[in-house]
């Protein structure tokens, strides 16, 4: 049985890993393989620059990036939990975070971000030198995202850069021109985790004002609605000239339209005051990203 107060508000505990025994349940979670969204939200970007490259269906690479990203996306989380583990402590909803409540030490903590990394290095192996020289260069942008919460009101910007770098890395796997598509993809991708990032950020913003993390949340105060709505009209906007780019066609664009109106749902219904009513919004995004997937290869392959 998984005690109560391993279970935070954000978790999708039940499951195989509600299961498993107490320490492997600890470093499951350590990874957030409790919270699948987190690696979809990594891995839809990289889709986005597979299929928009125009190299078909490319199942192999796809799945390679999956890997990747359920990997990645774990090794960051742990990194984050080591550098946070004292602000950590002091917030309610992760407070109870493995490194943060010593239920796992630093030492096993770094460990693990190993292991993980190994399974990272695996997938870019599979890559060509070019694409595996793009995927090194997000190391340091990486290291330095815990800290930006501490020296700016933007962490959901440097998270932008680093939660979408998958796209390039795609984009290069596969080709070696049009950078312009790239660069456009690439800024609607950075706005739309602004964006989903301060819906997320919604959750913790009292207990953030308390030990002063900083957040865009924060920073919104009560424009939140409207400043999320800029930001996916930015990145409608973007995801639009990137498409204009590779294709110069007005239809290629109609192919936004679901997810444009799947965005201004999550603005139009968003209840900054309700912590329920943010997670379910910034979790559809899971949604969001598969139908921006189906638009690129449209784009890209039509």
């Amino acid at each position: 049985m998984s005690s109560t107060q391993d279970i935070v508000p954000d978790s999708q505990h039940r499951g195989f890993v509600a299961r498993l025994p107490q320490m492997p349940r600890d470093f499951a979670m350590l990874a957030r393989f409790d919270r699948p969204i987190g690696w979809w939200l990594l891995f839809w970007p990289c889709v986005w620059g597979t299929w928009l490259a125009g190299a078909g269906l490319q199942w192999a690479l796809v799945g390679w990036f999956l890997v990747g990203s359920i990997a990645m996306r774990g090794a960051g989380c742990v990194y984050n939990d080591i550098v946070d583990a004292d602000l950590d402590r002091q917030v309610a909803r992760t407070a109870s975070r493995p490194v943060a409540s010593g239920r796992v030490s630093r030492k096993a903590a770094w460990s693990w971000l190993a292991l993980l990394c190994l399974v990272g290095v695996a997938v870019m192996l599979q890559l060509r030198w070019q694409a595996q020289l793009v995927a090194l260069a997000s190391v340091a942008l990486v290291a330095a995202y815990p800290f930006m919460k501490r020296i700016t009101w933007w962490p959901q910007a440097w998270l932008g850069l680093v939660f979408t770098w998958g796209a390039p890395v795609a984009w290069v796997a596969l080709r070696g021109d049009h950078w312009e598509v790239l660069l456009a993809l690439y800024a609607g991708a950075i706005c739309w985790v602004i964006g989903y990032d301060t819906i997320y950020a919604l959750q913790d913003r009292e207990d953030d004002a308390l030990v002063g993390i900083r957040s865009s949340a924060l920073r919104m105060g009560n424009r939140v609605r409207p400043g999320v709505g800029v930001f996916y009209a930015l990145a409608v906007m973007f995801w639009a000239l990137s498409f204009w780019f590779m294709r110069g066609d007005v239809l290629a664009l109609l192919g936004l339209v679901p997810a444009a109106l799947h965005l201004a749902w999550q603005v139009l219904t968003l209840d900054p005051d309700d912590g329920d009513n943010a997670l379910a919004r910034f979790r559809s995004n899971r949604f969001a990203g598969l139908l921006v997937a189906l638009a690129c290869f449209v784009t890209g392959n039509a």
